[in-house]
């Protein structure tokens, strides 16, 4: 009888030996499982090598095995053998078996018992022998299906011997042939063999139609759910390890979510990447869903976008200028073109100029459109803020139609649950009404304003129904209105009594229809109150006030009342300011809030610009007290008007009493509810408005800096290509660590050369200084000369720079001294301009720069932003808008932190699309110099994610001869390639550049492919009519593009609309000019021209001062430097020079006779501004006593009209006292001195202290000139005191902290003493 033997590990491969098929046995029993078995374990498999023993079971194998080579025989029998003894397990191993559920029969020793044990148990569950186990099932249950045995037991599976047995046999037998050594070499050499891969694929193919004979279908599928798929498993087996290796799991697996959204490669973006719609057209689409196509959509958006503009809703127009010109069919092609055709702002702007021609006009300026100006005056960048600003309204009105529709199918809902629950006749009468009410006023808001009155009407009436208990245990607590109250009690029969609805009033009062006249009860309030007293409300008086309280509500809750007071209010209300105390000392004539400071009656409709951001402002950090209110007379008219529509006309006296009642109602409503309400309003109001100003002036501010053209070269600077940019040399200051720097760039922007200069900017006269000094100087003048840049640009960002200005002045004149031949005559004329340093440093600190310039210095990153800025300044702002979005880091505005991130970056990117589409993009330079391509995802119908495929495209293929190949090559979908392609240049430059390859001349203008036909015919016309020949030759249409290029007269001279008449093209009177424009100089530069800094302009950069900050009359701390003669030399802490003249220094100046006995190097004075002298960068300060409490510079600039500070409220006493004690404060610095005679307060102070002491006591205090001095204050008799300066000396100058220590000598008047306490001992003793 054979033994089959399972071992946890080797039980694949005994099975495979002994699983041969022999002479009698029944080939189809056998499961092709025991022969890819092998594979299942993967890498903890079983190695055969002849170390363990065979079992005696090999004894038996048949006769046509026997034939087999009989070393290979012996060797598998002595593999067997060493594999039996190995076998022996612990009795522990058993207890573990046991312990899982396998059946281990007590005291085994060998698995061969355990195995037998096994076959018993399946003996008796199928009832098979000894003899029909060795025989038809030998080999067949392998490891696997009995481990599934054992772990899940069976049902009666149906055995498999009887399923496609025709089949089989054929498979297992060719499997059969290769002969068990060849299935193991196939396991251990390399997979890729032919022969093995197809041996396996034959044996998963059988192993498919088949399963273990003695495992039930359901037993199997439970094990396939536990442990996966077995043969998915042996497939990736099979195809090796390398397999699994390519089959990466995905990127998000591999990296973190944030680094996969700033390289734009999450799903989302290849969806958007994939999608042939613009995409900021997708993105936008993201909030406000598709917008509708059909035609009454787009005509009811229309009107509401025109109504929108008319009322001001944007600040497009100036005070004189109203829109007037724009065109309400324009608007409705407008949002043909985005929403039906996909078209991108620039495109629209650019190619269908006719549709919309009144929304191009720029608001501020008066376009001229006189036809000879057209075609001579170069055209200037526009800010198309028309477009702009409708797509932005276009954008609100999807937003807003998206949430009425959300709003009507919650209110359904809510609408059915409510009417489910009410069984009353009459309030279910009253529901449906006010419900038909509600989507009628639903359906006509116009405004988010006018849905959050519908909104707050529908909750009012159908609150958010009580929370079932089945809904939840806990319930959150719910704050009951006092209106839901009186509704439960019934009150609102009472309320319903009062007269004409909310609703009646609100027709009237908008006079959409009057209803008869109001008939009143004939029972007093008080009788019909009576009969709805109860527990909550016990009197007749309690009702009343109830139901009083319900119609105020009511009331205020009915949008058309609403609109009603809202238009009056906000038409007239006035706003008025006033300081608080603590405002009053802190606003002073030069502080941020002083023009808001006394503001009187100032009208809601007057706030033109960013004030009331600032208003707002003062008002959180307690220094205004702010208020919003309706005019007496406003008020007046609107309480009489309300009156009017809302009493009855009775005169009896309960009338008379229902009118008293019916007043108490719109007073509560009027005063409790609607104006505070409306003064919310206001504020929210004023607070958009004055955002959207703002924000136009912080895009103003970036259109002026974005929208300046390249340095231009000399004239003299002759080179091939007049659009090349300038080579510039760049040089950063630096301190010594690290050194001043100069880099040199090429007229691509790429770096050529570094030069650090450690001593350049040395001022000793240390000889080995002088030494060093001299040989940077030949440096510089080699690296100048061997580079010969076209112009110099200088990082202004301190004192320093102007001095090293003067050095590289000095070098270049002693260049061209030297070398006149060398030197080109260029020279002579070459500029140092001075640069702004706050782009390059953001750009030096962000993570692109060390991408495009690795392994470069922080300072040679800046220099190279510098220079590149100057010769670029769109590619340099775009570089910074990358995921980083470090660009929202520049400061433009002084008020721009009044806005948020996402508003500053859509102004940048409104900003930044329309330059770039103007300017176009170079596709073949670009693709060789990398940071010219950062405003390819500005051009139209790109973005960021769009861009990046597209630049990796083209940098991939080096060079573009054709503009179809953005198409082709290049993967842009369709419309994405007609929103862009005009805007991208095809021409020879950067790897094009040498080629011999042909290049259209129309791929290097702004005409778009789908005019070109249109531009071939025109110029052929003008050329046929130079030539007064016809030629129909193919190349004629090239020669013709040419010829009127060459010739730009030809087509200046033609009368453009005389043509177009002829040609019936009177519609494309715009593209015409501008194809006619282009066909003269193909992408001319709009830009406006550099302009080098004028001399205000570099001094605000070199002192890092503003206009506001450094003005007369300032308060500023300055440091003496030295003191000559009649004058002291001081530093400001900006590094300016401050002077301070003897008879500025104090009052008594005529009994000084040296400033400097007064005076001493270090001292530190607090002064005022007297004068600013911009060209020698210095201010003349003064810091008498007289001047300083004067208030002779203090007023306040370009005040507002309705600033009227309140003279009659001079402070009482108190006020005026508590205000000087904080001016006193001011002016002096405390000191870190430690001891009983000393403390750290004003004089006045000092007076109080001592007012209670004895005659000769005193006390000393800090001196307001300054931390050099200090003041005595001595009690000489009650009422008199007497304050003496103490000059300090002997001071360490080093920092702050040293200065506010005591020095170590002190002088009062000619005496001086060591310390505190010897002054008190020898002056103050008798």
């Amino acid at each position: 009888m054979g033994r089959n033997v399972i071992s946890d590990e080797e039980d694949e491969l005994e099975v495979d030996e002994e699983g041969e098929p022999m002479e009698g046995d029944n080939i189809n029993d056998r499961d092709p499982d025991d022969e890819d078995e092998e594979d299942e374990d993967g890498q903890d498999e079983y190695e055969n090598d002849g170390f363990i023993v065979d079992d005696v079971e090999d004894e038996d194998v048949d006769e046509d095995e026997e034939r087999e080579d009989s070393d290979e025989e012996r060797r598998k029998k002595k593999k067997k053998r060493k594999k039996k003894e190995a076998e022996d397990l612990d009795e522990d191993d058993y207890e573990l078996l046991r312990e899982n559920d396998v059946n281990v029969p007590k005291g085994s020793k060998k698995f061969k018992r355990l195995k037998k044990a096994r076959r018993d148990f399946d003996e008796e569950q199928f009832g098979l022998s000894d003899d029909e186990f060795d025989g038809g099932m030998k080999g067949s249950a392998t490891a696997e299906e009995k481990l599934k045995r054992t772990l899940f037991g069976d049902d009666d599976g149906q055995p498999l011997e009887d399923i496609a047995e025709d089949e089989e046999p054929i498979e297992e037998e060719e499997d059969g042939d290769m002969g068990e050594e060849d299935e193991m070499a196939d396991f251990i050499v390399e997979e890729d063999e032919e022969h093995g891969a197809s041996v396996r694929r034959k044996k998963m193919k059988n192993k498919k139609s088949r399963h273990a004979p003695d495992v039930s279908s359901s037993a199997l599928k439970e094990a396939i759910d536990i442990f996966g798929d077995v043969d998915e498993l042996l497939l990736l087996r099979k195809q090796g390890l390398d397999s699994s290796e390519q089959k990466e799991g995905r990127l998000e697996d591999q990296f973190e979510p944030t680094v996969l959204s700033e390289k734009y490669m999450t799903e989302k973006d290849d969806q958007i990447r994939m999608t042939d719609v613009p995409e900021r057209m997708q993105i936008s689409e993201e909030s406000t869903g598709t917008p509708p196509i059909d035609e009454l959509s787009i005509i009811e958006e229309s009107t509401w976008i025109f109504n929108q503009l008319i009322n001001g809703a944007v600040p497009l127009f100036g005070k004189e200028r109203q829109d007037h010109f724009i065109n309400k069919d324009d608007i409705m092609r407008f949002l043909d073109l985005t929403h039906v055709q996909k078209l991108d702002i620039p495109f629209i702007a650019m190619y269908r100029k006719e549709q919309c021609l009144t929304l191009l006009q720029d608001p501020e300026q008066h376009d001229v459109d006189d036809d000879q100006d057209k075609s001579e005056k170069a055209p200037t960048m526009k800010w198309h803020r028309v477009l702009w600003a409708i797509q932005d309204l276009d954008r609100k009105w999807l937003l807003l139609q998206k949430r009425k529709s959300g709003l009507q199918l919650h209110y359904n809902k809510r609408f059915e649950e409510e009417s489910r629950r009410i069984y009353d006749e009459p309030r279910l009468n009253l529901n449906q009404q006010l419900f038909e009410s509600i989507l009628k006023d639903l359906r006509g808001a116009e405004s988010e304003r006018e849905v959050d009155d519908v909104d707050a009407k529908f909750n009012l009436h159908f609150p958010p129904g009580e929370v079932g208990v089945d809904e939840g245990q806990y319930k959150r607590p719910k704050r009951r209105s006092q209106y839901s109250i009186c509704n439960k009690a019934g009150l609102w029969e009472v309320a319903s009594k009062f007269g004409y609805s909310a609703e009646q009033l609100g027709a009237h009062l908008s006079l959409e229809k009057m209803d008869d006249e109001l008939e009143d009860a004939k029972e007093t309030p008080e009788e019909i109150a009576s009969n709805f007293t109860c527990a909550m409300f016990e009197t007749p008086q309690a009702v009343l006030k109830g139901a009083r309280h319900m119609a105020a509500v009511e009331i205020s809750c009915e949008p058309s009342v609403k609109r009603c007071v809202r238009n009056i209010f906000m038409d007239n209300a006035v706003v008025s300011t006033s300081p608080t105390p603590d405002g009053k000392i802190a606003i002073d004539s030069f502080h941020q809030f002083a023009g808001v400071k006394w503001l009187r009656e100032k009208p809601l409709t007057r706030f033109d610009d960013a004030q009331w951001l600032l208003i707002q402002k003062a008002e959180e950090e307690k220094l205004l007290q702010v208020t919003i209110k309706l005019p007496e007379k406003f008020l007046n008219k609107l309480i009489k008007e309300c009156n009017d529509q809302y009493l009855s006309n009775g005169v009896s006296k309960s009338a008379q009493q229902w009118n008293e009642q019916r007043k108490l109602i719109l007073h509560d409503a009027l005063f409790g509810f609607l104006l505070p309400s409306m003064e919310k309003e206001a504020r929210s109001l004023l607070a958009s408005r004055a955002k959207n100003r703002l924000l136009l002036e912080y895009g103003k501010d970036l259109w002026n800096k974005v929208s300046v053209g390249p340095y231009q070269k000399k004239e003299s600077d002759v080179s091939s290509d007049e659009e090349t940019a300038p080579r510039v040399m760049a040089c950063c200051w630096g301190p010594g660590k690290p050194a001043t720097t100069f880099v040199m760039l090429d007229s691509s922007g790429e770096v050529l050369d570094v030069l650090y200069t450690a001593a350049l900017t040395l001022r000793s006269q240390n000889v080995h200084d002088q030494q060093r000094k001299k040989n940077d100087q030949q440096r510089v003048l080699k690296f100048m000369t061997d580079h010969q840049p076209h112009v110099v640009v200088l990082g202004a960002v301190n004192l320093s720079c102007t001095r090293l200005k003067d050095d590289i002045y000095e070098i270049i004149f002693k260049m061209v001294e030297e070398n006149p031949r060398d030197v080109g005559h260029e020279m002579d004329e070459l500029s140092i301009v001075y640069g702004d340093e706050s782009l390059p440093r953001l750009y030096e600190n962000s993570r692109i720069s060390t991408d495009q310039l690795p392994g470069q210095s922080g300072i040679v990153r800046r220099a190279v932003a510098l220079g590149r800025y100057l010769q670029n300044p769109l590619a340099m702002v775009a570089t910074l808008c990358g995921p980083g979005k470090e660009i929202l880091s520049w400061k433009l505005n002084p008020m721009e932190n009044f806005l948020t991130a996402d508003e500053k970056y859509g102004m940048i990117e409104q900003v930044l699309v329309d330059v770039t589409n103007q300017v176009g993009l170079d596709a073949n330079l670009a693709a060789s110099h990398e940071w010219l391509f950062a405003p390819l995802q500005f051009i139209s119908g790109l973005g960021p994610r769009k861009a990046a495929s597209l630049q990796r495209s083209l940098v991939r293929v080096g060079t573009i001869f054709t503009r179809k190949d953005f198409l082709s090559a290049h993967g842009l979908d369709k419309k994405v390639f007609v929103n862009a392609v005009a805007f991208l240049r095809v021409r020879r430059s950067g790897l094009a550049a040498n080629s011999s390859q042909f290049i259209d001349l129309l791929d290097d203008t702004r005409i778009h492919p789908e005019s070109y036909l249109v531009a071939q015919e025109l110029a052929k016309d003008v050329y046929d009519e130079d030539l007064k020949g016809d030629n129909d030759d193919e190349d004629a249409l090239e020669m013709a593009i040419e010829h009127v290029r060459d010739r730009p007269g030809l087509l200046k001279r033609l009368r453009l609309d005389n043509y177009l008449k002829s040609k019936d093209r009177q519609n494309k009177r715009e593209t015409f000019y501008d194809i006619r424009r282009e066909l003269i100089q193909g992408f001319q530069d709009w830009h406006k021209p550099y302009k080098e800094p004028s001399q205000d302009e570099e001094f605000f950069m070199i002192s890092g001062e503003t206009e506001d900050t450094l003005a007369e009359g300032r308060i500023v701390q300055a440091t003496v430097r030295r003191v000559q003669g009649g004058r002291a030399i001081c530093a400001l802490e900006s590094g300016l020079t401050g002077i301070i003249m003897k008879e500025d220094y104090a009052d008594d100046w005529r009994d000084i006779i040296e400033l400097s006995d007064r005076l001493h190097e270090g001292d530190i004075l607090t002064c005022k501004i007297k004068s600013i002298q911009k060209n020698r960068y210095q201010v003349f300060l003064v810091c008498k006593d007289s001047e300083m409490r004067s208030n002779r510079h203090q007023h306040v600039q370009n005040l507002d009209p309705y600033y009227h500070e309140e003279r009659s409220s001079i402070q009482s006493e108190q006020e005026k006292a508590r205000k000087e004690k904080e001016l006193a404060k001011k002016h002096f610095k405390p000191r870190m001195i430690v001891h009983p005679r000393f403390q750290n307060i004003t004089a006045d102070e000092a007076v109080e202290y001592l007012c209670d002491k004895e005659p000769g006591e005193s006390i000393v205090r800090p001196s307001s000139r300054g931390p050099s001095y200090l003041t005595l204050t001595l009690k000489v008799y009650d009422g008199v005191y007497a304050h003496k300066e103490i000059v300090e000396g002997g001071k360490e100058h080093k920092d702050i902290t040293s200065l506010l220590r005591i020095g170590k000598t002190l002088k009062i008047g000619e005496d001086t003493f060591e310390d505190l306490d010897e002054r008190k001992k020898s002056w103050l003793a008798p």
